[in-house]
């Protein structure tokens, strides 16, 4: 859309709010009429000429064929669209015909909006039209409102007329009303203090969105189409795409008939998205409301092609009692079976954080493929996102996963990556994923990635956020690198890049990387007094205990309002469970007892420090034996932390003897490629028996992690970069996940070198010229 007619259209629209609605609404809500408005008059235009057609059908319908119900396909048919007015009014004889009485105007109004199908009526209850009507009513604006709205000087319909003056107004296409309506919404957001949470996508993205996925098959297009787009908003990428593959005078020849379907969630755009497919001549019925993520409308819908730019960077936490059970994912479209480490199948979770569901959206398309078979030619997707589905999340998180899952099963063909400043609510950086699981030959295994970031124009004036454009040389310049599959590097600041990749090169395993835990002990009588307060309510015990001593044994009671007012007053903010157990004398008497056993052992055993903690702990179990006394796991362990700590030079602390049979050594060693020998940079050490194996623990604080590429081996890897530099670690391979990532910056990234000293110091000394001739002219010495 030409941007001066577009910037007039707006600046009209925008008047009609200022001149009409000043005293009647808030600022904010402008847009609750002229929204609703701006589709009405579209929709009104359209039925003008065709108006005493359906009069005429509904005349017949009533008084010769005498039908109690209408048939609505004669009503359709008489109007040349899937919708009908069946009242007398349009918008235009509802102004001309209007007095100053409001109520008269306003029952008119709602005879008319009363006339619509069931279809129209819907859209218009989404808009809560009629209330709007009611409320201009009341406050004698409706006439003036509906005299800009019918003015012969503005054109909303999808044709081309001229004004009263003989000037041609351009027609509003679907993707003009789209841009209308975006820049209406934020302006409109302005005024209230919000932020637009749609990124509209700009005519020349969906155009190179239509080129990527539909060229590459132009000549085995399937006889009947089908297009879903899962975030339609108003509808700009499906009509887009069909308005491509059905030009009379494009290259794309579409043999029958194309059916778009769409979800959105908003109300405005799903209402202007469905009065546009109204328009088209499209099944409106295919455009759905509500949350794509929450309910799955299109449930065993498979489509051929799907488009879109999904919204990224927004929450999905309100969604998510739909699509998982705690952890338990519950969504079919969201559960992904991979192979772990081992070569064995396993479900991962493919949701990502919960502040940014996009690609959910993308997941949602994946679902939706049509398998490859000798009656179909697959799928094939373009979906528009930020960076963070490229690199967000660790391996085995959710992002990653999905990044995993659609590599490895070879579905993703390339992502392109767009300028800055493309989008029109937004300046970050975008990108388009290009799906298929039908790739061409030579594709298969490989990921193209093209960085078109500097591929753009200025333009004269910004569009909110979009200051640059793509030109028609640029988009043809991308999809002939694409389709040519060519490998380009970069040598200009503004040219195009392009590199191919195996699938696996955006892989990685994510090894942890073990150290024995090493310890000394020792009983004294310091260590032991640790034991007298809960791990976990340590601050507030240590503050009773100093400042009631031994009466919080005693008389705890006395002193629990007390003690519970102090942990308010300092912010601890304990549960409820937490605070019942500060102030319970057994949590109090379970701590001195655990003193008690602790004195006990100490007098036995002695104040020796142990350099070795197994030597330690097997003279605790005996003194322990001895003396009859039974503790739990957790007080044994509560008793040995106490007197404990980490130390490089303690002996290592043994974990225990594993015993591997013959036949688990035999596959551990062929999975491994290693020898038993080498057994011990996985954590299994030789003992004198045979068939059975040492382990240490390990210790936390010192385990790290290394990502090794896929297409090295883990244990290369870990001798050349781990091994020499601390000899006693080892791979726990139990621990080891699989990861995908794509980095443009890694791939892309062009080394600008400083520029040398003698360089910068001619500058510096050039400037200091050219300041001081300046100085000596504005004192007039020069």
């Amino acid at each position: 859309m030409n941007t001066a007619v577009h910037n007039k259209l707006v600046s009209f629209i925008w008047s009609i709010a200022d001149d009409c609605l000043r005293d009647v609404y808030v600022r904010g809500k402008y847009r609750d009429v002229i929204l609703p408005m701006v589709v009405l008059r579209r929709l009104d235009a359209l039925l003008e000429p065709t108006k005493a057609a359906v009069l005429e059908e509904l005349a017949f319908q009533r008084d010769e064929a005498g039908f109690t119900e209408w048939d609505e396909s004669g009503l359709r048919d008489a109007s040349g669209y899937v919708f009908y007015n069946t009242s007398e009014w349009t918008l235009q004889r509802l102004h001309d015909t209007a007095t100053n009485n409001q109520q008269i105007l306003q029952a008119n109004f709602e005879d008319y909006l009363n006339g619509f199908s069931t279809n129209v009526k819907e859209i218009i209850d989404k808009f809560k039209l009629k209330s709007q009507v009611r409320h201009m009513a009341q406050k004698d604006v409706l006439l003036n409102v509906l005299e800009k709205f019918t003015s012969a000087y503005i054109n909303l319909t999808p044709f081309e007329k001229n004004d009263p003056d003989g000037r041609k107004l351009p027609a509003l296409s679907n993707l003009g009303m789209g841009y209308v309506f975006e820049e209406l919404i934020r302006k409109f957001n302005e005024e209230n203090n919000e932020e637009a949470g749609e990124h509209f996508t700009p005519r020349e993205v969906i155009d190179l969105m239509t080129h990527l996925v539909f060229e590459p098959i132009k000549d085995s297009l399937p006889p009947v189409m089908t297009i879903y787009d899962p975030a339609c908003g108003s509808g700009g990428m499906l009509t887009e795409s069909q308005n491509f593959i059905k030009d009379p005078d494009g290259e794309i020849k579409a043999r029958g008939d194309v059916h778009l379907y769409g979800k959105e969630i908003n109300d405005e755009t799903y209402a202007i998205c469905k009065s546009d497919m109204m328009i088209k001549g499209n099944n409106p019925e295919n455009i759905r409301v509500g949350s794509t993520l929450s309910t799955d409308e299109f449930a065993g819908v498979q489509f051929n092609f799907m488009l879109s730019n999904p919204p990224y960077g927004k929450s999905w936490a309100s969604e998510q009692k739909y699509i998982k059970d705690g952890k338990d994912v519950i969504d079919a479209r969201f559960q992904v079976r991979v192979k772990d480490y081992w070569g064995n199948e396993e479900e991962v979770d493919a949701t990502p954080r919960s502040s940014d569901g996009q690609l959910l959206f993308l997941m949602e398309m994946v679902n939706k493929m049509k398998p490859v078979d000798q009656n179909t030619t697959g799928s094939r997707i373009a979906s528009v996102h930020n960076g963070s589905s490229l690199f967000t999340g660790d391996a085995g998180g959710g992002e990653s996963n999905i990044r995993r899952y659609i590599i490895e099963n070879d579905w993703l063909e390339a992502i392109i990556q767009m300028p800055n400043n493309l989008f029109y609510n937004t300046g970050i950086t975008t990108y388009i994923w290009l799906l298929s699981n039908n790739k061409a030959a030579n594709r298969k295994g490989k990921v193209q990635l093209i960085d078109a970031g500097q591929r753009y124009r200025k333009l004269r004036k910004n569009l909110g956020n979009k200051n640059c454009e793509f030109a028609p040389e640029h988009i043809r310049e991308i999809v002939d690198v694409y389709e040519q599959m060519l490998t380009i590097e970069r040598t200009t600041d503004d040219g195009i890049a392009s590199k191919i990749f195996n699938n696996t090169d955006f892989g990685y395993y994510k090894a942890t990387i073990e150290r024995p835990k090493r310890l000394k002990a020792q009983f004294t009588a310091e260590r032991i007094e640790e034991l007298r307060f809960d791990k976990t309510l340590r601050e507030p015990m240590e503050w009773a205990y100093t400042e009631y001593g031994q009466e919080v044994y005693t008389n705890l009671a006395a002193h629990e309002k007390a003690i519970l007012d102090w942990c308010e007053k300092n912010d601890l903010n304990l549960n409820a469970k937490q605070s019942k157990a500060l102030v319970s004398p057994a949590t109090w008497q379970k701590g001195a007892d655990l003193i008690n056993i602790a004195a006990q052992l100490m007098q036995a055993i002695g104040n020796e420090e142990y350099n070795n903690f197994n030597l330690f702990t097997t003279a605790v179990d005996t003194e322990l034996k001895a003396a009859k006394i039974k503790l739990t796991a957790t007080e044994k362990n509560a008793i040995l932390n106490a007197v404990s700590w980490y130390h490089a030079d303690a002996e290592k602390v043994e974990k225990g003897v594993v015993k591997l049979s013959a036949e688990k050594l035999t596959n551990l060693l062929t999975h491994l490629g290693c020898t038993e020998v080498q057994l011990p940079h996985y954590g299994y050490y030789l003992t004198d028996k045979k068939g059975e194996y040492l382990q240490y623990e390990t210790e936390s604080d010192l385990r790290d992690t290394e990502n090794v590429p896929l297409a090295e081996d883990i244990y290369a890897y870990f001798l050349r970069e781990v091994q020499p530099h601390v000899p006693e670690a080892w791979i726990n391979l139990d621990a080891t996940k699989i990861g995908y990532e794509v980095s443009f910056n890694k791939y892309f990234y062009r080394h600008k070198p400083l520029r040398s000293l003698e360089e910068v110091s001619a500058d510096i000394l050039k400037l200091e010229e050219e300041s001081d001739g300046l100085i000596r002219q504005i004192l007039n010495l020069a």
